[in-house]
């Protein structure tokens, strides 16, 4: 793998999941083109290196051109699925409660086209509040009151200072990729 092609899949890490790489959500999605980099490279030269930090990619879906990773914090991500209210929108999606994170990781990523349809729960998976995840399922994705990384149908004062806070992880971490450091050592990685 050319690093010039990993720094642009760092560069990539770090504007489309900066607050997960920092701590302050525990997964994101990223979209990324095959013909850019070797997805699979990619990904495992990041895991080997972020791995003390419980950072990890995954590719969930993909096509011939396109990728779908999850990034995530392994602890906090289990943290989130194990929550009662979590939980009780993934069973309501046919998650057993005895599932693991990784076997939800799984079953999220086997139910991503199902029926040309979008699995609604992945919301839990990416730190949305549930009354929100909830309420896109009910509104069918209509009727929100703010939209930013997510659609909004509960808190819009919570949610807008977390959109701030995502805007403030994207803005430092791809600043530190600009000045000349590489993501691990932005993220105090050794």
């Amino acid at each position: 793998m050319c690093m010039n092609e990993y720094c642009r899949f760092e560069e990539q890490l770090a504007f489309h999941s900066a607050p997960s790489l920092l701590g302050i959500k525990c997964a994101s999605l990223m979209s990324v083109r095959r013909n850019e980099f070797d997805v699979a490279a990619s990904a495992e030269h990041f895991n080997r290196r972020a791995s003390a930090k419980g950072l990890r990619v995954r590719e969930l879906c993909g096509c011939p051109q396109r990728a779908l990773l999850l990034v995530y914090n392994e602890a906090r991500l289990a943290a989130r699925l194990a929550d009662p209210l979590c939980r009780e929108v993934l069973r309501s999606n046919g998650y057993a409660d005895d599932m693991t994170a990784e076997e939800c990781i799984c079953r999220l990523a086997r139910r991503i086209g199902v029926n040309g349809d979008f699995p609604h729960e992945i919301g839990i998976f990416l730190d949305y509040p549930v009354e929100d995840v909830l309420g896109f399922i009910e509104n069918k994705g209509a009727n929100f009151k703010l939209c930013g990384y997510w659609k909004v149908y509960g808190d819009t004062v919570k949610a807008q200072r977390t959109f701030d806070n995502y805007n403030k992880c994207r803005r430092f971490l791809c600043n530190k990729l600009r000045e000349g450091t590489d993501l691990c050592g932005a993220l105090k990685i050794s």
